[in-house]
């Protein structure tokens, strides 16, 4: 399997965890919310939100478009960071966000943390 295969797959996983954790949403964000400038559009959305609605859409443009692959990813701290009090419930997801920042940029953003 391929870096493009791979990836595709941790974002199927990373769409089953945001549903098994009941943080799937049925309806879409005002359009307004989904313009920021600030990372992780963190003036507008919870973390889930951006993955849902930002990060998932754009990989999956990249992967089905053919596109280059980021070489460069840090999803898992931020995603460490903002469910550190919750780490029991939400660690499935932390540990896929960060086998996906590994898989593109080969290395492990959490490992100082660990």
């Amino acid at each position: 399997m391929d870096q493009r295969q791979r990836a595709a797959r941790l974002l199927e996983r990373i769409e089953a965890e945001l549903n098994g954790l009941g943080l799937w949403q049925s309806e879409y964000p005002a359009a307004h919310e989904l313009q920021s400038s600030e990372p992780f559009a963190i003036d507008k959305l919870d973390f889930h939100q951006w993955l849902q609605f930002i990060m998932l859409p754009r990989m999956w443009d990249v992967i089905d478009g053919e596109h280059p692959l980021p070489q460069n990813i840090a999803v898992s701290p931020m995603a460490a960071h903002v469910y550190r009090n919750e780490l029991d419930n939400h660690e499935g997801l932390i540990i896929i966000l960060r086998e996906f920042d590994i898989l593109l940029s080969g290395t492990d953003p959490l490992a100082e943390d660990v």
